[in-house]
């Protein structure tokens, strides 16, 4: 394909044309900009205003190994364990033993980190974390990640930006082996778009909108995970959504995250006599995985018929306040005593373990077509992500996968070859049990019944009954027509990642992290120690020794 000079995305018939395309303005696009720079024109379409992705709302903070007492084996081993034995130690490595030099990266391009006494970065600790390895810029990390990444695209004249795009569809040329070459979609004015590149690099972020209770903004519906998926890209371990054990719980007031580090800093959890609960259920007690301490919620207020709490009343009020300052105003609007009152709080869908199936340069198995970040499944997180781990992997994949798009094309991946020999990436079928070919739909299923449908079946407890329910009402709502409006699409990538998450909870009899099977309660290595990865319109499994686990 020629190049020819950039001048901006047009709205004719005749298709702009640039070296890079990035759909998405979080930590993962944003770094792969700055990597892409200097090798051409870079394209970045964001769906809404720039700072509206997963990375602006991310509180905590970014883990990395550069504590005295800290080390990349460390990391390596704690995210290993939360993960519950699905983690690919391969891209783990590359996580721990990267993470701490993009981290400097960012405190030399002027990244305000909350420093200590002796004018090193002040480390936080945070569920299933051996040691203190979060960097936090108060409780605001992600904004300040993606101010800092932010100032830097705006100063490079070769990359271009597009606000409030809408990506409907990677272009896909049949005639070159399925290489994707662009993507088509719309502007602000709903007017629709064709560019054309070398490569594309989806950094579209996650799918908590699929979720009536969700920490996500409003652009997290899963885009890049159905773009992916309608190409022919390979999706893989859609199950695992992790639920953040702690999202504001009022009634009549709107839910917002409020941080795990909140716990790393002293804060229990107490139910509503006022009493701690978590050792019960966990020896980590607060700081327990993830999954552990969501599930424990619900449990606990199940048992005692109320609701639980956060607490912090038993530290100092001035610390609390200046540690946490963005959530002490927003449980202010609420009419909250961030330092004094118990906070009510439950989970809600925080992050997608799963995603668009790639390698650890952010290869997928359509080529051309890259993926990183949140929207990416490497196998890093497992079963549960480690907390504190999702903008490093933005930090170090969106550099990696520039890298990798300014390379002599490439064959895309082929975790066959690399992994499916022995057993742990297998290829799902496309019968009842698994997703074959899924239509978009403009069908109108109101999305807030989708999201509804989602929690109730797809949400911290799941049944055999309830998800082949679920997959039946999903699979009645999409239908063969093709959506012409911006808002068709939207439903209809809505549908599409929502079905697939069902389908894979359906089909995975155990439980493990963040998939909880409440008719199979117990993790079951010999058959499910595995990744399933799918892919539209495939026809059986690569890859598997022995008993056929989805037969």
């Amino acid at each position: 394909m020629r190049m020819v000079g950039y001048t901006g995305v047009h709205s004719t018939d005749e298709p702009d044309v640039t070296e890079f395309v990035i759909v998405g303005g979080g930590v993962a696009g944003l770094r792969a900009a700055i990597g892409l720079a200097p090798a051409g024109r870079v394209l970045v379409l964001t769906k809404a205003e720039p700072a509206e992705s997963n990375t602006g709302y991310a509180q905590g903070g970014v883990a990395a190994a550069i504590g005295d007492d800290d080390s990349p084996a460390r990391h390596a081993a704690d995210t290993i364990r939360a993960g519950d034995g699905l983690c690919d130690e391969a891209a783990v490595a590359v996580l721990v033993e990267q993470g701490p030099q993009y981290v400097r990266e960012l405190i030399e391009w002027g990244a305000a980190f909350d420093r200590g006494a002796d004018g090193r970065p002040a480390l936080g600790r945070e569920a299933a974390h051996s040691v203190r390895r979060v960097l936090h810029a108060g409780d605001a990390t992600g904004r300040e990640i993606g101010r800092v990444l932010w100032e830097r695209v705006r100063a490079l004249p070769s990359v271009k930006t597009i606000d409030h795009a809408l990506v409907t569809e990677i272009v896909v040329d049949a005639a070159d082996g399925g290489r994707a070459f662009g993507v088509r979609y719309f502007d602000p004015q709903g007017a629709r778009h064709e560019v054309r590149a070398k490569a594309t690099l989806l950094a579209t972020g996650g799918a908590g909108q699929v979720f009536r209770e969700t920490t996500n903004p409003a652009v997290a519906t899963g885009d890049g995970i159905a773009l992916a998926f309608r190409a022919g890209a390979r999706v893989a371990d859609l199950e695992f959504v992790q639920f953040h054990p702690t999202a504001l719980n009022r009634a009549g007031a709107p839910s917002f995250l409020i941080s795990e580090a909140l716990r790393g800093e002293g804060a229990h959890l107490v139910n509503v006599r006022g009493e701690p609960f978590m050792t019960r259920y966990h020896r980590a007690g607060d700081l327990a995985p993830r999954d552990i301490v969501a599930r424990s919620i619900v449990r606990e207020s199940d048992e005692t018929g109320g609701p639980v709490f956060l607490t912090l009343a038993h530290l100092d009020p001035a610390y609390v306040t200046r540690r946490f300052p963005t959530i002490a105003a927003m449980c202010a609007q609420v009419g909250l005593d961030l330092a004094r009152d118990p906070i009510p709080v439950g989970p809600a869908a925080h992050y997608i373990m799963g995603g668009v199936d790639t390698d650890e340069w952010a290869r997928t198995s359509v080529p051309g077509l890259y993926a990183a970040g949140e929207v990416a499944c490497t196998g890093l997180h497992g079963a549960n992500r480690l907390a504190s781990n999702s903008l490093l992997e933005g930090l170090v994949f969106g550099a990696r996968a520039a890298q990798a798009m300014t390379q002599a094309p490439q064959a895309a991946l082929l975790k066959n070859d690399r992994v499916m020999a022995d057993g742990s990436w297998l290829m799902a079928k496309a019968d009842g049990s698994a997703p074959s070919t899924i239509a978009i739909s403009h069908q109108p299923l109101a999305m807030a019944s989708v999201r509804d449908l989602m929690w109730r079946s797809a949400g911290l407890f799941r049944t055999r009954e309830e998800l082949a329910t679920a997959v039946e009402i999903l699979e009645r709502a999409n239908s063969a027509a093709s959506p012409a409006t911006a808002e068709e699409w939207r439903q209809g990538n809505l549908l599409t990642v929502a079905r697939l998450i069902a389908c894979a909870a359906l089909r995975r009899e155990e439980s493990r992290g963040g998939h909880f099977r409440a008719d199979f309660p117990d993790r079951d290595d010999e058959h499910w120690k595995i990744h399933v990865v799918d892919h539209e319109g495939h026809k059986g499994y690569e890859g598997h020794k022995g008993k056929d686990p989805l037969e």
